[in-house]
């Protein structure tokens, strides 16, 4: 045999190998198909109304709205402005690393190269950002950093009212672990402004929502949403209206539409507005989540046995492994809003449902496996083993 007829041989064998790695995607269901399996899931749970974005390839290839915007009936259309919850943090974590790359801030500097006075010297801020008064004593304050900030691993409480006292409490070294915190992301607002003097509602208007073309997309209400607007139900089905926010809140303020928030999703799987390295430090595994479920989120940490090797803190989302390669979620939630937001970077897809029912999350799980097939996204961790 020779050396020519011996390399095609091995390169036969080698092949078939290669092909077996590679993660199996499968294809992405048709509009009948979807709408018949949304028909369906909202049947079981109830919801009353529901929205669902698909991308594919880094393109928004299909956009559809089912069921009720309000207690009238009138019906939910894709340009209906709903609740992004905390579907903001993502967006605020996008608007931090351009800010990054335009030397503005250093994910990896203290916050106190930005602040004029130590951080419990402000005080008086309760209402609009957190008592930060209540730091005093406690100087690990210096340790943080806008990295540890959008990572969720300052130390916080989700918000400081949820503590006994409520007051903002440093409940471990930050860094050092993660615990799901809005007051994180909102410490981190009040350093870009009043640190350093910007307005994050302005700075999100022209970084994120014009690029993307997100005409229906705010950080505080505006009156022109009122024509197509969503209520919400809860999860014992009552009706709630929508929250007409006045103040810009990085942990949750944003409202948006499924036509706007896809084509965010689209921008951010194809990397536009960042450059690679950006977009890739944004879903890069920063620390592992070492905890059974994400709330509450103060709960002891596992055994290093029993934790989750494949999820991961990002910044602004949660990263993991799963059966298609590397992927990355975001969901948002309250009594009357349940959203999610799941890609896979291997095909650059990705799934958008926003829901102003509550009761749809239990939908969640079924219709992203429909439409992206089995992507190891962390339910169970999301939304607890209930």
């Amino acid at each position: 045999m020779t050396i020519r007829t011996l390399a095609i041989l091995v390169t036969a064998l080698l092949i078939p190998l290669t092909t077996a790695a590679q993660p199996v995607q499968p294809p992405l269901p048709g509009q009948t198909a979807l709408d018949t399996e949304a028909a369906r899931q909202m049947a079981a749970t109830g919801a009353r109304g529901l929205a669902i974005a698909v991308i594919d390839d880094g393109k928004v290839v299909m956009v559809r709205s089912y069921g009720e915007r309000n207690a009238k009936g009138e019906p939910l259309t894709p340009d209906t402005v709903m609740y992004g919850a905390s579907l903001t943090k993502a967006v605020f974590a996008w608007t931090v690393m351009q800010l990054a790359e335009d030397g503005i801030v250093d994910l990896d500097a203290p916050i106190s190269r930005y602040l004029s006075k130590p951080l419990p010297e402000y005080a008086g801020f309760g209402d609009a950002y957190a008592p930060f008064e209540t730091l005093a004593g406690d100087e690990r304050w210096r340790l943080l950093t806008p990295r540890m900030l959008l990572s969720h691993s300052g130390g916080f409480a989700n918000f400081y009212w949820l503590n006994p006292d409520e007051k903002l409490v440093i409940h471990f070294d930050p860094g050092s672990r993660y615990a799901y915190s809005g007051d994180g992301l909102i410490l981190l607002q009040f350093v870009l402004e009043k640190g350093l003097g910007l307005d994050l509602g302005k700075e999100m208007q022209r970084r994120v929502f014009e690029p993307f073309g997100m005409t229906r997309t705010s950080m505080m209400w505006r009156p022109d949403f009122a024509t197509d607007l969503a209520d919400g139900w809860d999860s014992e089905g009552k009706a709630e209206p929508h929250d007409e926010r006045s103040r810009v809140r990085a942990a949750g303020s944003m409202d948006t539409t499924i036509n706007d928030f896809a084509r965010f999703a689209a921008g951010y799987i194809r990397g536009e507005g960042l450059s690679a390295k950006g977009r890739a430090e944004l879903v890069r595994p920063i620390l592992p989540i070492t905890t059974a479920s994400q709330f509450p989120t103060l709960q002891p940490e596992l055994p290093a046995a029993q934790r989750r090797p494949d999820l991961a803190a990002g910044l602004g989302v949660v990263v993991f492994q799963g059966p298609q390669g590397p992927g990355f979620y975001k969901g948002g939630h309250n009594d009357t809003t349940g959203n999610t937001w799941v890609c896979i970077e291997r095909g650059r897809r990705c799934v958008v449902i926003l829901a102003n029912d509550v009761r749809a999350e239990k939908a969640f799980p079924g219709l992203v496996r429909f439409v992206l097939g089995d992507t190891g996204a962390p339910w169970e961790w999301e939304y607890g083993q209930d």
